[in-house]
């Protein structure tokens, strides 16, 4: 063999011999107990869906998948103890929205990019915009009017800072030029709380628990954030269709798992998820959740993080949006 054909030779049989090694991975995968880290406390419906997927995926799997929440930080905590774990699929990463916000607002310890592997999208979830009823609107237009009428006056609650009600309260000031007041809380069922009780005047909240309270008469339902109407509540129009093009913002989980874990457990893992996606029982408690299914491909979930890393910049610069 000629000395210019030797190279080439030999990263042909590095390639087949890594090739080999990721098929043998993933042929014997799994062979032990799989952990899904959720980065959130027990009872949301990140980690509702995380346990109903779990027990799917030990059904089918053949071995357990067990659901592990660590919490703190807005999911920064649980997401870098999944981006410091080995790449063998034994660690699975079920993160949510806040993931792309907090690459823009937190120094971190990782690469939100650069170290996680994405398998697939699981669900999206709309926001609701919603108001005290004390508050003279029922639409969007007349929401803007009157915050343009009183800049600064009128309030919304969030979660806190980088929260997805705060950014979609952010991106709404953004895009409708108008000025509301932030006001965050630690967690949503304070915003509950004083939204009920007439505190602040308005939030974007997660739809399946609004709906209770707009249903009750407790506050006026406005609009949902998604890019078409919700299933749950179709009578209410979208911010986009209501007078501000271009609005959109979903809440939406999705499975990762370290950088460098062999692309045929990723295959695998991804195959497993959309068939469990697509059983009737999971689409139902995903309606109750006010949520959709949404999977994806791996390269499909890159682009979306890409997309919105790049949006939520913007607006976090824009907006002169500070973490606490």
């Amino acid at each position: 063999m000629s000395r210019s054909l030797r190279p080439a030779a030999c990263r042909l049989v590095a390639a087949m011999l890594i090739a080999a090694a990721t098929h043998a991975a993933a042929q014997g995968y799994p062979a032990k107990p799989v952990r899904m880290i959720v980065p959130s406390t027990p009872g949301g419906s990140v980690d509702t869906l995380a346990r109903i997927v779990a027990q799917k995926m030990t059904a089918s799997l053949g071995q357990q998948v067990v659901v592990e929440n660590r919490a703190g930080s807005g999911g920064v905590i649980g997401t870098e103890i999944a981006a410091k774990s080995a790449p063998d699929g034994y660690t699975l990463l079920d993160a949510a929205s806040s993931q792309a916000v907090n690459a823009v607002l937190h120094k971190l310890s990782f690469d939100t990019l650069r170290d996680f592997a994405p398998i697939t999208m699981l669900m999206l979830t709309p926001n609701f915009l919603v108001a005290h009823p004390s508050l003279p609107i029922k639409t969007v237009p007349d929401l803007i009017r009157l915050a343009k009428a009183h800049p600064g006056q009128i309030t919304f609650a969030s979660a806190g800072v980088g929260s997805a009600p705060h950014m979609a309260g952010e991106l709404f000031k953004s895009l409708a030029k108008v000025d509301l007041v932030h006001v965050p809380y630690k967690g949503g069922g304070p915003v509950f709380v004083d939204l009920i009780g007439g505190y602040v005047q308005l939030s974007f909240l997660n739809i399946a628990s609004s709906l209770v309270h707009v249903r009750a008469g407790k506050v006026r339902g406005i609009a949902v954030t998604s890019s078409r109407r919700s299933r749950s509540a179709p009578e209410f129009p979208t911010i986009a269709e209501s007078g501000v093009p271009g609005y959109e913002i979903y809440e939406w989980n999705a499975l990762f798992a370290p950088a460098g874990t062999p692309p045929g457990i990723i295959a695998r893992l991804n195959a497993e998820i959309i068939k469990i996606m697509a059983a009737p029982d999971v689409q139902e408690r995903l309606f109750q959740l006010g949520a959709e299914a949404a999977t994806s491909t791996p390269e499909q979930l890159g682009d979306r993080i890409r997309r919105e890393i790049a949006k939520w910049g913007k607006v976090v610069k824009d907006m002169g949006i500070k973490a606490n």
